[in-house]
């Protein structure tokens, strides 16, 4: 395996971006109940992340920023990533979630991925327009695997894919090793390997030679 593609909200992080940012603007709720049917595969991922962009209108940058600081990533997660890169494995994060938080997360970590797909929340005269842009909204985690496998030159059975909802689950199938991080229950049949931690995630790894014991 030379490629390991990490979802991130809810995999990586225990932070879910657009709860955060509801939270400056009172639709923490809202927003809650609409990510729960996502991952629930209940309702399409697109109109999901749409509906959750249009109920932060207006929120103003000072908002966001505040917002973005308080992405985390999950206990052992940056330990992990620096293990896969010191190995020479490919590491991404293939995520609905959005550019800035990830980055926040990961600089906080003084870690770093390979690559990084994401979304992004426009701005306009400082404040966010309510709408969303970026490749993974219509777009699907398949095939942004099969695109950063083919930019690697590596073979999509070469790639291990790491998540926990439905938005996952496309790349989940296509990947050459699945892993469910605490999946919801319409995705943990389609995961080989099921886990609650990112001490989980790397024995999993470790079982699949990905990784060599220390």
């Amino acid at each position: 395996m030379t490629v390991v593609a990490f979802d991130f909200d809810g995999t990586l992080s225990d932070s879910e971006m657009t709860v955060l940012l509801g939270n400056q603007c009172g639709v923490a709720d809202e927003m809650a109940e609409i990510t729960e049917r996502s991952m629930n595969d209940e309702i399409e991922y697109a109109e999901s992340l749409r509906r959750r962009a249009a109920l932060l209108e207006g929120l103003d940058d000072d908002a966001v920023e505040t917002a973005f600081a308080e992405v985390e990533l999950r206990e052992g997660a940056a330990a992990l990533i620096e293990s896969l890169n010191d190995a020479g494995v490919t590491t991404a994060i293939l995520t609905g979630g959005f550019e800035r938080g990830v980055e926040a997360a990961l600089e906080r970590e003084d870690v770093a991925v390979d690559h990084v797909v994401s979304n992004r929340l426009p701005m306009a005269e400082g404040r966010l327009t309510g709408e969303v842009e970026g490749p993974l909204i219509e777009g699907t985690k398949d095939t942004a695997l099969e695109e950063l496998a083919t930019r690697v030159d590596a073979a999509l059975e070469e790639t291990v894919a790491v998540g926990d909802g439905a938005n996952d689950l496309p790349m989940l199938r296509v990947a050459g090793l699945s892993i469910g991080f605490d999946p919801k229950p319409a995705v943990e049949p389609h995961c080989e390997v099921v886990v609650d931690s990112m001490a989980g995630v790397r024995d999993a790894l470790l079982a699949e030679g990905v990784l060599d014991r220390e």
